[in-house]
């Protein structure tokens, strides 16, 4: 049997290789595999099956990756994550699998899950069992005793000392994870763990990190304050959420390194927080007072150096509570336009060449090129013009591994 070929022409292709578009752009697709990518006039010979697709001048782009997912959670109060039952938040997963996969995102990295639900969810979207991005499967936090994540319910794993550390990370490996989640320091709503109180010493981050590398897991982590990130980075975290209070230490560290990780400064649960708090039965006093407005203020300016810096961004913003739902994960890539001063191509860029890399460093997914992965966003609307069309999932259609799935 030949392998299906098709060629997407009339586009305007954004392939994330720069921050530009090609106006009269055209990509071939070989089964699951971009053949060419680039101008119209450029399409090499294609086999005489080929089916062609005119785009009529839509927007053409990779598919996004989501690098701060929580598909287990279920758009509950962030007061009570992780008390969900195990069967409700397996049922709730499954939706919020496909719902990622709606809204264009083809790819996804686990930031903790309740339960195992993860490693069971990302074998079934590999069988085609149920759709849903590509994902990489993320267990229980990890954390220590008064962390932020020491609440009990289905999202924590509590060890104190390395060696309880490293049994902790062996266990998470037998239930077939692919990355570890580390909580570094603590949230501002937390009185006993807020940001900046470290809640491992470094020698317990550093047996978190060596006994994943060993297995060859990767490690995600909640850092927000400087001292969390320089304790990340110098233990070998490979990815890094939040990043809010940045001292130049800090951003020096993250550059040296920035080859081997990536931060995720999503503000989704600040902003919501202080616009949704009296939702929630919490006066924008009471906020403010917790310091959100002020970590808010301290994120713009640590991004502001980290752009300077070089250091590579990915979007991600802890959705899965009510006030920041799942579906709307491409709010991130508004916030780094209206809040972090980035043009759009930068955005996008964020969201599909640094996510991709992020996901799969050896460099087949999150670019438009010869001999990547066909994942691929056709939009209805300019991206490059406005960003906020990314947000109307009537105008996207998705296609994953070469297969429209929308």
């Amino acid at each position: 049997m030949s392998v299906q070929n098709t060629v997407y022409t009339n586009a305007k292709l954004f392939t994330a290789l720069d921050e530009i578009a090609i106006d009269d752009g055209a990509v071939w697709v070989a089964g699951n595999t971009i053949k060419y990518a680039g101008s119209a006039a450029g399409v090499p010979a294609t086999p005489p099956d080929t089916q062609t697709i005119n785009l009529k001048g839509k927007f053409l782009m990779p598919g996004m990756t989501e690098t701060h997912a929580h598909l287990s959670f279920a758009d509950a109060s962030p007061f009570s994550i992780g008390e969900t039952s195990v069967e409700m938040s397996t049922i709730i997963a499954v939706k919020n699998a496909k719902t990622m996969l709606m809204s264009g995102f083809t790819s996804a990295i686990s930031f903790g899950s309740t339960y195992a639900i993860d490693v069971a969810l990302r074998d079934a979207i590999k069988m085609g069992r149920i759709p849903g991005p590509r994902l990489l499967a993320a267990g229980q936090d990890l954390g220590a005793t008064a962390s932020n994540i020491d609440s009990g319910g289905g999202l924590c794993q509590i060890a104190d000392g390395p060696w309880e550390v490293r049994k902790a990370v062996r266990k998470q490996r037998k239930a077939g994870v692919d990355v570890v989640k580390i909580f570094i320091d603590g949230e501002a709503i937390n009185p006993i763990n807020p940001p900046g109180e470290l809640s491992f010493t470094d020698e317990e981050v550093n047996a978190a990190v060596d006994e994943a590398h060993r297995r060859k897991l990767r490690v995600a982590c909640h850092s927000r304050s400087a001292a969390a990130v320089k304790q990340a980075v110098r233990a070998g975290v490979d990815f890094i959420g939040h990043a809010n209070y940045l001292d130049d230490e800090a951003v020096d560290l993250l550059a040296q390194h920035k080859d081997r990780l990536v931060v995720g400064p999503g503000i989704a649960w600040e902003k919501q927080y202080l616009a949704e708090c009296e939702s929630l039965g919490i006066s924008k006093e009471t906020v403010r007072a917790q310091g959100y407005e002020a970590e808010i203020d301290a994120t713009i300016t640590s991004v502001a150096k980290m752009r300077k810096a070089g250091v590579r961004m990915v979007i991600g913003g802890d959705y899965g509570i009510s006030i920041a739902p799942h579906g709307t994960y491409a709010k991130d890539i508004e916030d780094f336009v209206e809040v972090f001063g980035m043009s759009t191509g930068e955005a996008l860029v964020c969201a599909t060449r640094n996510g991709g890399e992020a996901m799969d460093p050896t460099g087949n997914l999150g670019t438009l090129k010869a001999d990547t992965i066909a994942d691929m966003l056709i939009v209805d609307g300019d991206p490059l013009a406005d960003v906020r069309v990314l947000q109307d999932h009537s105008k996207l259609e998705v296609i994953k591994g070469g297969v429209r799935v929308s």
